[in-house]
């Protein structure tokens, strides 16, 4: 049976940091933050790889809230309306509908997953990920985003009034209407 000592040189290389690697504390952090925006221990899971679960909505409109976890979950809602926000976390998944209106956020991560609606007005987004597949409306009314990507799959409505956007995509995937002003 190794020593502890041993164990832990063999996993850690000298530049590391091994409470860093192993996420010791930051459980507590995760803890901390989900209790200051008002989150009860029965509404949330942390798995052991610091995946966060939010069983519920999570509504956060016009807090002062600057940033998100890294692989959060939410299973219903999130609404970051007027919120503080500048940039959406990695591995963010939202089961429901994700309002971004009025936010300054100007980039969606490539991995975004909304299983609902997505609201983007009067937001200083300017481009789209690619093969983005949204499963409610997309609403882009006055938004920054100036062309929209290859594959993008709405499953409801589309609105671009107001927006930058003068032509669409050969590949383009809406189920619903669009509206638009060109």
């Amino acid at each position: 049976m190794k020593l502890v000592r041993e164990h832990i040189y063999e996993k850690f290389q000298e530049e590391s940091d091994p409470i860093s690697d192993m996420g010791i504390g930051q459980r507590a952090l995760i803890k901390k933050w989900l209790e200051s925006v008002g989150i009860p221990k029965n509404r949330y899971i942390i798995d052991k790889n610091l995946n966060i679960y939010v069983k519920r909505s999570l509504d956060l409109r016009k807090t002062k809230i600057t940033e998100l976890p890294d692989n959060l979950s939410v299973g219903g809602y999130l609404d970051l309306y007027g919120s503080s926000i500048t940039k959406l976390p990695d591995n963010l998944s939202v089961r429901g509908f994700l309002n971004l209106y009025g936010t300054k956020i100007t980039e969606l991560p490539d991995n975004l997953s909304v299983g609902g609606s997505l609201d983007l007005r009067k937001t200083q987004i300017t481009k789209l990920p690619n093969n983005l597949r949204v499963k409610g409306y997309l609403d882009l009314e006055g938004s920054s985003i100036t062309e929209l990507p290859d594959n993008l799959r709405v499953e409801g409505w589309l609105d671009l009034a107001g927006s930058s956007i003068t032509k669409l995509p050969d590949n383009l995937n809406v189920e619903g209407e669009i509206f638009k002003d060109f």
